[in-house]
C-alpha cells in the first residue's frame, strides 16, 4: 500500500498545480495573440508574399513552431488537471501503473507525473 501524502504537501502541490495551470492559459493566450497578429499581417495588402518566396516559407516555418509550441502548452494543461483531479480523488502521488508512492523529489520536479520512476521508464 502506497504512503498518503500528508494534507500540507498535497495542498502545497494543489497549489502550485493551480499556478501553473494559470501560467500555462496566459502562454495559450499569448500564442493566439501571435498568430492572429500574424495572419493580419500575412493577409495585409502591403504584406502578401508569394507562396513561392523565401519569406511564404519563413512564415510558414514559424506558423507550425508556434502551433507546435502551443499544442505542447495545451498537452501539458491537460496534465495538470489530471493531477489537479487525482488530488480531488485522494490519488495524487500515487502511480497509476504499479500503486507505489511516488517520490516528493519526483513530484516537486514534475508535479503532474501520473508514474513512478520505474514505470516512467518502462513506458519511455
Amino acid at each position: 500500500m502506497a504512503r498518503k501524502l500528508a494534507k500540507s504537501t498535497v495542498e502545497r502541490f494543489r497549489k502550485h498545480l493551480e499556478d501553473e495551470r494559470t501560467r500555462l492559459e496566459g502562454l495559450v493566450e499569448e500564442y493566439e495573440r501571435e498568430l492572429q497578429v500574424a495572419r493580419l499581417t500575412e493577409s495585409s495588402s502591403d504584406r502578401s508574399p508569394d507562396p513561392g518566396n523565401a519569406e511564404a516559407s519563413s512564415l510558414k516555418l514559424e506558423y507550425a513552431k508556434e502551433l507546435s509550441i502551443e499544442q505542447n502548452t495545451l498537452d501539458l494543461i491537460s496534465k495538470v488537471d489530471h493531477a489537479l483531479a487525482r488530488i480531488k480523488t485522494g490519488h495524487y502521488g500515487i502511480c497509476e501503473n504499479c500503486g507505489t508512492a511516488i517520490p516528493i523529489e519526483r513530484l516537486d520536479v514534475l508535479p503532474y507525473s501520473t508514474l513512478c520512476v520505474e514505470c516512467a521508464a518502462k513506458f519511455n
